[in-house]
């Protein structure tokens, strides 16, 4: 089957009154479009400029005869007020969900993980798998602030698992017998994470893979929760990961089931991350413990660096993938 696809590009005014003509010979549905900019660095995206209003039309032997109702609706709309002439464009038929699998990819992140679709096998068995499937949530893997991350997080576990050497980096305050008291905890389950903006679920996830015994993760966004634990679901986590709405306040306030964590984790943009240290996202930090922080532009790393140093924290390591940079810091 072919279609016919059927588009005009109006005002924002106009763009409800297109749709509701176009829906009366597009059963499938009408698709708008519109330009995004962003007002500041925390402006998740706001819509400017013409909306495009998309519409499709079975290819078959009614096509001309709707097509001439399609115009004449349109022509009596255009004498409330002007329109663009509409443009028409031939399409193929496809399996769309196949072809959008076709883009995702594993991918391979430092030297034990790999992230892929839930429909796809792992191409290294020997890597521990993370599936995450694309949703509303952020957080697929694909992004150099989740990657980085990743690394870090994936670092954190490697140096303190109990079958090998503790490596502290630079500017670690971690001493010998902190090291020895991390190795015990990882070995009986016991290192609890939190994750603030866990969007996907991806970084909770993956610190339970990796060998966390609970990880809480909490966001804002209620859609975010129910993609986090889809993807849980997914790769067989259960009860010990806790999910909620909520951020930094509430886990102070005792809403969840712990309130400190040796490894807590927080990919968001830097303006966020700033004003979460000073809501207390240092007090989530068990002493010892180690705060990844990601999602910083490498304009604005030194804002954050200096919001947690004035919480008494210490700058661990830095990693960069083009403009982005992540930090681990610590007490």
């Amino acid at each position: 089957m072919n279609w016919l696809e059927v588009s005009l590009t109006v005002n924002g005014e106009l763009a409800e009154a297109v749709a509701d003509v176009l829906a009366r010979f597009a059963y499938s549905g009408v698709m708008m479009e519109q330009g995004v900019k962003y007002m500041d660095d925390e402006d998740a995206g706001t819509p400017t400029g013409p909306i495009t209003v998309r519409a499709y039309l079975e290819v078959n032997d009614q096509l001309e005869e709707t097509r001439q109702k399609l115009e004449e609706s349109l022509y009596y709309l255009g004498m409330i007020q002007p329109l663009p002439a509409a443009s028409y464009k031939e399409i193929a038929d496809q399996n769309w969900m196949d072809a959008w699998k076709q883009h995702y990819k594993p991918i391979l992140i430092a030297e034990r993980l790999v992230i892929l679709p839930a429909w796809m096998d792992s191409p290294e068995p020997s890597r521990v798998a993370i599936k995450i499937d694309p949703g509303m949530a952020f957080g697929t893997g694909t992004h150099p602030t989740t990657q980085l991350c990743l690394e870090l997080m994936e670092k954190y576990f490697d140096s303190c698992h109990p079958e090998g050497a503790f490596v502290a980096t630079e500017g670690s305050p971690q001493s010998d017998g902190d090291s020895s008291l991390t190795k015990e905890r990882l070995a009986q389950n016991d290192i609890n994470v939190i994750d603030i903006g866990c969007g996907s679920g991806i970084l909770s996830i993956t610190a339970l893979k990796l060998g966390a015994g609970k990880a809480l993760g909490v966001d804002i966004d209620a859609a975010s929760i129910k993609n986090a634990r889809e993807n849980a679901e997914t790769n067989e986590v259960g009860e010990e990961l806790v999910l909620g709405v909520g951020s930094v306040q509430e886990i102070l306030d005792g809403k969840f089931n712990f309130k400190k964590a040796p490894l807590v984790l927080a990919n968001i943009l830097a303006p966020v991350i700033v004003r979460l240290f000073d809501a207390g996202l240092a007090d989530l930090i068990e002493d010892p413990g180690v705060i990844v922080l990601s999602g910083i532009l490498q304009e604005q790393e030194q804002s954050v660096i200096e919001a947690g140093q004035a919480k008494r924290l210490i700058m661990n390591e830095r990693r960069q993938m083009g403009d982005w940079v992540a930090l681990t810091m610590s007490r």
